[in-house]
């Protein structure tokens, strides 16, 4: 993976050709473990990045970790409201 930017992304490390980006297993393994584990409510944003810390070494904020985590996840397809809507907005008319 090519460099693009002046941040090196949790999960990779600068290769020896200071040009591109290697992945490094244990860190893509145990950010996919905190990702799970804060999607199904076993750990708080903090509590995940405080264990990712402990567990590879590399510091990643909770905003950090909840970006990654938002990127990740699709949004859900929100319905259009059918016909006119009212001057307040809250109905069809």
């Amino acid at each position: 993976m090519r460099r693009n930017s002046s941040t090196i992304p949790f999960g990779y490390r600068l290769g020896d050709d200071e040009k591109t980006l290697v992945p490094v297993a244990k860190e893509i393994e145990s950010l996919k473990e905190m990702k799970d584990g804060v999607k199904s409510g076993a750990f708080s944003l903090r509590g995940a990045v405080d264990i990712l810390e402990h567990q590879t070494g590399r510091k990643l904020s909770a905003m950090g970790l909840k970006k990654i985590i938002d990127k990740d996840t699709p949004e859900p397809i929100k319905e259009q409201p059918k016909g006119l809507l009212s001057r307040d907005d809250k109905e069809t008319v």
